[in-house]
């Protein structure tokens, strides 16, 4: 073992606890740029009301974070009350807050670097892969007991992420252009040396390998440098599904939430009960990853089993129905019920093709997407 190295202690959950991340930009009330103002929101919070809501990569927009939560509906309230605050701090200078995973016409090579020496560091060895992350997305925490089982879901949990991206697809727009894709951020993720669909690994002593030998060459600096699609947190004890694009309200974004509180949980007692894992060729993940982010819940995704096409929307409605009684369980029935419903209609991605062929200008559709998400 390299000198640098370190074992990786694994901070173990006993009960499938729940996290919740969710990265909101910050626009401008009367003209809907970008705006970097997040240490001007942060200056007008209170001391204490500063512990969840935090700075991110760029000044242009926010992260708020939940505690450690037992049930969706008590991340739901935190993450309320949170935005009750931080909107109220964004009114007094002059500032919302869009519910969309980027922002349809501001440039990402006019945003400012947060003034803190980590991210500093980052856009230093990321150069311009950094800089175009003005990207939004929502991150689920679930706790599970150890660190192998967080490896194994890890790699259990593939085949379903296309589905979360289809359901929460909401960045059509780049740099003033209708991109053609409902999740351009995936995209944008994409571009970065450690983001992306994970590697395979067999257990926690690979991914405590893997992780040295990433530091060790210095191709990373800290484990925080590892933003793939799903990944185990050390820290929390946690698996992390960060694959979500930011949905258009708190509501659809609870709904994801609930959904994979439950698959993850299920994925947990199926590994305790022995359930035999079918292979999934990774290339149909891959191609699955691509017609989410293309075409939202409109896609139609290659079945890992019978590798014939489903559609995404038939896809979601089944597994809802199977994830019920574990719903139950975890006190999140209705949530999952919202996300059922919502996947039946179209995605916050087309919501804002229309509203811009509706209203005639992006500045008045982003207008409609900070008004309708508001906290009352």
């Amino acid at each position: 073992m390299s000198k640098a190295s370190k074992k990786i202690h694994f901070s173990a959950s006993q009960s499938p606890t729940l996290g919740v991340e969710i990265e909101l930009a910050l626009v401008d009330k009367h003209s809907g740029i970008l705006r970097s103002a997040c240490p001007q929101i942060l200056e007008a919070m209170a001391e204490e009301d500063r512990e969840t809501v935090k700075p991110e990569l760029m000044e242009c927009y926010v992260e708020i974070n939940t505690d450690v939560c037992t049930s969706v509906a008590e991340a739901r309230a935190q993450l309320h009350a949170q935005l009750k605050v931080l909107q109220a701090a964004s009114d007094s200078v002059g500032v919302d807050l869009l519910w969309s995973a980027t922002h349809p016409f501001t440039s990402w090579q006019d945003q400012k670097v947060s003034d803190k020496v980590r991210y500093n560091r980052i856009v230093n060895l990321l150069q311009d892969t950094a800089r175009q992350l003005v990207t939004f997305g929502l991150h689920v925490h679930v706790g599970v007991d150890s660190g192998d089982k967080a490896v194994m879901i890890c790699d259990r949990i593939l085949k379903y992420l296309p589905v979360l991206l289809a359901a929460s697809g909401n960045s059509p727009y780049w740099e003033n252009r209708n991109t053609g894709l409902n999740s351009w951020r995936t995209k944008v993720m994409e571009g970065l040396p450690t983001a992306g669909l994970p590697p395979f690994m067999r257990n926690w002593s690979e991914y405590a390998w893997l992780i040295n030998h990433l530091i060790d060459t210095g191709f990373i600096e800290s484990i925080r440098e590892i933003w793939w699609d799903v990944r185990p947190h050390h820290n929390f004890g946690t698996v992390e599904i960060r694959i979500c694009d930011m949905p258009g309200q708190l509501d659809d974004a609870m709904g994801l939430v609930a959904f994979v509180h439950c698959l993850v949980t299920y994925l947990s007692d199926a590994i305790d009960e022995g359930l035999y894992q079918h292979d999934c060729h990774p290339m149909l993940v891959r191609q699955n990853k691509w017609r989410a982010a293309r075409y939202g819940l409109d896609a139609e995704l290659v079945d890992s089993v019978t590798h014939q096409l489903v559609p995404a929307r038939q896809v979601i409605s089944k597994m809802c129905d199977q994830l019920a009684e574990i719903a139950q369980d975890l006190n999140c029935s209705d949530e999952l019920a919202h996300m059922k419903e919502f996947s039946k209609h179209e995605t916050w991605a087309q919501r804002q093709l229309e509203r811009i062929e509706k209203l005639g200008s992006p500045q008045a559709m982003v207008k409609w997407m900070t008004e309708q998400s508001r906290i009352s």
